[in-house]
């Protein structure tokens, strides 16, 4: 479609502009000194979307960070798209590993480095873009609604509760999300499966003050070296998790499944070299792509305690703290197993420590099926902007709304990934490939064309 990239073409310059604005915004959800950045970038989101076109657009309160709500209603009778995305961002530590400020977005080397720039500022603002392209044009085939969340980066805790409260308001066909990556920039791909959630902090406490570790060490137990301990006792050998009833509803995937999986191009080698490791570590029995998109995994996301500071300091802690996270399998349901971490972590603690285990946040996975007008509509599209069919993949990542929203909605949602693993989302030098932003606005309005032809041939 040649009006298409020409209206790219004569306005990219000004897209980068605005997305620059909502990107030195620092809205990070996960400080709670960031509240007044919360609502500045909500108010940005607002605006951009009245600018795009929208015939209305609101900045709703919920228990935590606003929500943005936006509208245009062309035709009743015709499908409706549910534009979902998110507008905070991950903590920008550790600052001295950046290359650029992280809140003043750069262009260099053919890429947008800045926090968010991907993740999902970057990935977002392209469908305001593309509604705007569709708007100008005056070839917007559906109606559209935008919902813009401020929480993603901490589990949503708030928007499964104003989803139900809005249902009337949230009516629609499909929810359409662009936060998840393709293989490669030549090769795209759709996901069509997420991993679950759970998430916990433990605190584990051995005497009730920091003592000399001269005079203690080797008498009072360490709570660093302890929870170290404990958290080695939660995978075997074969990097299995040792939870009792972990695995009892992890569904195995078909031998048939796994060969159409197996289809994903993977280059070992060039995937340890792209995160400089010598070797590959997962569960015994799965290939790396398989690790990461069916089977659950733990990790440990932070520790500390003690003497951190410059220098020297010979001290046993009063205290250690870990942040853990598994990610899980559609079929695991992140409450239950929120529940067996906490009993069992706690029942390993030896007598000479106290642990608690406090739950943060969770979410279950989502699976999207491959044969509704949704995803062939997406795949449509992919295949008019990049030449190929994208390639159908399981993220290893979570959207935990996503699976709440076809809980308390009844929507399914098309996950239309642009970002690459290359990309750095959640680490220090985030960025995100220019060609992928512009073909991103140009791949999304043949979403909505192909959606719409698609909806009237089965409706």
């Amino acid at each position: 479609m040649d009006y298409i990239k020409k209206y790219i073409e004569d306005n990219k310059e000004r897209f980068f502009e605005e997305l620059f604005g909502l990107i030195r915004i620092p809205s990070i959800s996960s400080l709670s000194e960031h509240k007044a950045d919360m609502v500045k970038c909500a108010e940005y989101w607002k605006e951009s979307i009245l600018k795009a076109g929208a015939d209305k657009a609101e900045v709703m309160p919920t228990d935590g960070n606003p929500v943005v709500y936006g509208e245009k209603i062309i035709d009743p009778s015709l499908p409706t798209v549910i534009v979902y995305a998110h507008y905070d961002v991950m903590p920008v530590d550790p600052i001295d590993k950046w290359h650029t400020k992280p809140f003043e977005p750069v262009i260099k080397d053919g890429k947008i480095w800045a926090r968010g720039a991907d993740d999902d500022k970057g990935q977002g603002f392209m469908h305001a873009k593309a509604f705007e392209l569709m708007v100008k044009t005056n070839t917007l085939p559906c109606n559209v609604k935008f919902m813009i969340e401020g929480e993603e980066e901490i589990g949503s805790p708030s928007l499964g509760k104003w989803c139900k409260e809005h249902k009337d308001l949230l009516k629609g066909d499909i929810i359409l999300v662009s936060d998840t990556s393709m293989i490669a920039a030549d090769v795209p791909s759709i996901t069509t499966g997420l991993r679950g959630l759970s998430y916990w902090e433990v605190e584990v406490t051995g005497p009730d003050h920091d003592l000399h570790s001269g005079l203690f060490g080797g008498a009072v137990a360490n709570p660093i070296n302890v929870l170290c301990d404990m958290i080695a006792q939660m995978q075997d050998k074969d990097s299995k998790i040792t939870v009792p009833g972990f695995y009892d509803d992890v569904l195995e995937v078909s031998a048939e499944e796994r060969k159409l999986l197996a289809k994903k191009p993977f280059n070992e080698e060039e995937y340890k070299k792209a995160i400089n490791v010598k070797a590959l570590k997962g569960e015994k029995g799965y290939t790396t792509p398989e690790r990461t998109g069916i089977r659950p995994s733990f990790d440990v996301c932070g520790i500390w305690g003690g003497y951190t500071g410059e220098g020297a300091k010979t001290v046993l802690p009063s205290k250690a703290y870990a942040k853990i996270s598994t990610r899980l399998v559609p079929n695991q349901d992140n409450v239950k197993i929120s529940k067996l971490f906490k009993e069992y972590f706690e029942s390993i603690a030896p007598d000479y420590v106290k642990v608690v285990v406090t739950p943060l946040h969770g979410g279950q996975g989502y699976v999207c099926p491959i044969d509704f007008p949704a995803y062939k509509a997406a795949e449509k599209a992919y295949e008019h902007v990049y030449g190929k069919q994208p390639i159908p993949v399981r993220s290893g990542g979570s959207i935990p709304i996503i699976s709440t929203f076809e809980e308390v909605l009844g929507i399914k949602s098309v996950l239309m990934g642009f970002g690459l693993e290359a990309d750095a989302i959640h680490s220090p030098n985030e960025n995100y490939p220019v060609e992928n932003f512009l073909k991103g606005i140009e791949t999304i309005p043949m979403f909505y064309k192909h959606f719409a032809e698609l909806s009237n041939k089965t409706a």
